[in-house]
């Protein structure tokens, strides 16, 4: 039985797993960072940090970075061997896989997750991965990524949005530090009008909308800040929530669809996520945002 206590013990372990896969396909992830229950998502952040940087100056930059709405999904893969460093709200676990043998059982979640309509309940927290982004660095990307499930109402996008929001904020700072996500939504009934939704170590979780045609005035103004919006420069309102606060990503994702649903939209399905990315290096895929991409 391996037992794991010091990152430089799960360094070593994700070692063995990387170089000798096959004498371990199939055993159970072994626990190599424990929390509390209640501890906050920072201080998860914080212990997940120390773990995973004794891994990476071991093995090197992963193929897949990415998280669920859990914890961190992270993937050195290659067509031998998947090590999967993965975490829930306990702590964080390695284990090493056939790539073909986990990549086909996600895929059948991918494909039998979500909400089939607006009244059945949203499962998009069990999904494998709610983000993922390769940036062709060391070993092989998947020959293909499974279809993401769609938001089937506006309550549920805004759960999705918050979720994967709240996954951004723990995560990619431990990951990719220092750099910037987001996206670009666009509603097919006002397509001209951008909304950016985005991450950053200076800002946090923001949300920016394009209000250039709109004619600014008190009147104009005080319906925006009613709504939430917090400053305006250059006709964009903009909306800015500290990543540290465990209310953000939820203030984040109503900001959001309150907007789109003000200025006309009426169902998620006429959206689309745009100018996706990370520093934009590499590609970024969402698929527990329950948008469609290109």
């Amino acid at each position: 039985m391996i037992t794991v206590g010091t990152p430089a013990e799960a360094a070593r372990l994700a070692e063995l797993l990387h170089d000798g896969p096959e004498a371990h396909f199939g055993r159970p992830p072994v626990t190599v960072v424990s929390y509390g229950a209640r501890t906050a998502p920072v201080q998860r952040r914080e212990a997940f940090r120390e773990v995973y940087e004794a891994i990476v100056a071991r093995i090197g930059e992963p193929t897949l970075y990415g998280g669920s709405t859990r914890g961190p999904s992270i993937r050195w893969r290659d067509g031998r061997r998947l090590v999967l460093l993965a975490g829930d709200r306990f702590g964080a676990g390695l284990s090493v896989h056939r790539p073909e043998t986990l990549e086909d059982e996600e895929h059948r979640r991918f494909a039998w997750g979500g909400a089939w309509s607006a009244a059945e309940p949203q499962d998009v927290d069990l999904l494998p991965y709610s983000w993922q982004l390769y940036r062709s660095g060391p070993g092989e990307r998947p020959a293909a990524r499974p279809a993401a499930p769609l938001a089937g109402s506006w309550e549920h996008l805004e759960r999705a949005l918050g979720l994967m929001l709240a996954a951004w904020a723990e995560q990619l700072p431990v990951q990719v530090p220092g750099e910037w996500a987001g996206f670009t939504l666009v509603s097919g009934r006002d397509p001209l009008r951008q909304l950016v939704v985005s991450y950053s170590p200076d800002e946090g979780l923001a949300v920016a909308v394009d209000d250039r045609d709109a004619g600014q005035g008190p009147e104009h103004a005080r319906q925006m800040w009613e709504r939430g919006w917090h400053t305006h420069d250059r006709g964009w309102w903009q909306s800015a929530f500290p990543e540290t606060h465990e209310a953000s990503p939820a203030v984040t994702a109503r900001l959001t669809v309150t907007e789109l649903r003000t200025r006309g939209a009426v169902a998620p399905d006429e959206l689309t996520a745009q100018d996706i990315g990370v520093n934009n290096r590499g590609e970024l895929w969402l698929p527990g945002l329950g948008i469609r991409t290109p």
